[in-house]
């Protein structure tokens, strides 16, 4: 006799079991908490499949039409916050399920012909994913664009270009700037391609073995937009491929750690650029803290918690890597862990796409129009750093070459001339021109140019370069591909 419990406690297999799970196996096993996020989806798979079971005559349009006024229901509870959650019902799916059967009747049992909740679940990971990539690839082009108004702000202001931490050529701090912008643009480049590989359905393979209703898979694929460029319907080809894969969540949440890579560099020349001992930038109040017991202080948290985070989302990749080693085919119970990663990667990605493109360039004042906050360039402070660190002994090195001079000779005459100047604690600009021709007679009056600051920035006017020019080129060719997007 099977208990009364089963029947106020409904699950999707009580009648093959004679006790009731256990509180513990319930909190355990139990998804809902998390994966009630993935409701819009759920609903949308499911009117879509149910659309395909009547066209097919699998159930009656009667029922597609009960269907349809429950979901529509169950929309409006939800988006109310009055549909009631229940963690007995395990998942997002079984909720809405079984809510449906309440609303509807015998039409909300007929919904689940021809679909499993593998190839279900399956389904609305991948709808969801596809349209927070689409977000994400907005905010990319968000920060990106705050990148380039910087730079085109600043693509005169010298900035000391580093290798190993130590002054090594003057760049642009336009130019500077325009490098992340290349990186995140190749970063929305593969988001796109991960969309697209995710963009493919599962749903028509049901448990594993696909079933024996004549469903039309294509469909379904059209009416959830899971078409390639042609308009042709992309559909997982091999049932027990679709409903155990996670490739997409995998490739997904490397493409986002590789992106916080990305930040996360970003942010370490932000915090050392804003200390006292440089004073590059300056960061506005609202992205700073204060201390607790040194009232001086203006910390860069947003970018010190932005690099930690990268280490969270980088986390979570290995995670899933992990998670999918071991698992044979098909579905297992593994796979209900890969989304409080994906749903926490694709999270801490929005929010610091989201606040990184406001820190940097401002927020718009919807008074003025004008942009306020973003950041405060020291222009003086970088160049006095570049003069420090002898930014133009290359560009010594490469005059001498064009005197006819071979470059291992240029570079050991060079290193000469940077040692007694560093003895005199002058710059090279700084020595006689009578000076420096003791180490070569080949030097002349024209040397002070090339010695500049700005006349090394000018110099570099090759494709890809720093030269001002090269970066107004690179600016104009960003702004054009960023407006097209």
């Amino acid at each position: 006799m099977i208990s009364n419990q089963f029947d106020t406690k409904p699950t999707a297999w009580s009648a093959l079991f004679s006790e009731p799970m256990s509180d513990l196996v319930k909190r355990y096993t139990a998804s809902v908490s998390f994966d009630q996020r993935l409701w819009q989806a759920d609903i949308r798979a499911s009117l879509a499949h149910a659309a395909m079971l009547c066209t097919q005559n699998i159930i009656s349009p009667q029922d597609f039409e009960a269907i349809e006024r429950g979901m529509g229901l169950i929309r409006a509870e939800i988006e109310s916050g009055r549909f009631e959650w229940n963690a007995d019902l395990e998942d997002v799916h079984l909720n809405i399920e079984a809510r449906l059967i309440q609303l509807v009747g015998d039409a909300g049992k007929r919904l689940h012909t021809g679909r499993s909740r593998n190839d279900q679940v399956a389904t609305d990971v991948r709808l969801w994913l596809r349209g927070e990539i689409d977000q994400i690839i907005g905010l990319l082009t968000g920060l990106q664009t705050a990148l380039v108004d910087v730079a085109e702000q600043n693509v005169s202001v010298i900035l000391p270009g580093l290798t190993h931490l130590q002054v090594a050529q003057p760049v642009s701090f336009g130019h500077h700037l325009l490098a992340y912008v290349e990186m995140l643009y190749r970063d929305a480049e593969r988001m796109a391609e991960v969309r697209r590989r995710t963009n493919c359905l599962p749903l028509g393979a049901a448990a594993l073995a696909g079933t024996s209703f004549p469903l039309d898979r294509s469909h379904v694929a059209c009416a959830l937009d899971m078409v390639d460029d042609s308009g042709q319907a992309c559909l997982c080809q091999n049932s027990l491929d679709a409903v155990s894969d996670r490739d997409f969540a995998i490739e997904f949440s490397a493409a986002a750690a590789l992106c916080m890579v990305h930040i996360s560099r970003l942010s370490e020349e932000l915090i050392l650029w804003t200390c006292q001992s440089l004073g590059y930038i300056r960061l506005s109040d609202r992205f700073t803290t204060g201390s607790s017991i040194m009232p001086q202080k203006k910390n860069p948290d947003v970018p010190e918690l932005a690099r930690g985070k990268t280490g969270r989302v980088v986390g979570h990749l290995m995670g899933l890597l992990t998670l999918m080693k071991g698992q044979p085919l098909a579905y297992n119970k593994d796979n209900q862990e890969d989304k409080e990663p994906l749903f926490d990667t694709v999270d801490t990605l929005k929010d610091t796409l989201r606040i990184f493109a406001e820190m940097i360039g401002g927020q718009t004042n919807p008074a003025t129009g004008h942009k306020d906050g973003g950041l405060t360039v020291n222009p003086g402070a970088m160049a006095q750093a570049a003069r420090r660190g002898y930014a133009t002994a290359t560009d010594l090195a490469d005059y001498l070459v064009k005197k006819g001079l071979p470059f291992r000779d240029a570079h050991e005459t060079v290193a000469h001339a940077v040692k007694a100047a560093q003895a005199l604690q002058l710059d090279l600009a700084d020595l006689p021109l009578a000076r420096l021709q003791e180490f070569s007679p080949l030097i002349q009056g024209d040397v002070f140019e090339v010695l500049s600051l700005s006349g090394a920035l000018n110099a570099r006017n090759t494709l890809g370069g720093t030269a001002p020019d090269q970066v107004r080129a690179q600016i104009a060719r960003h702004r054009l591909r960023l407006a097209s997007v």
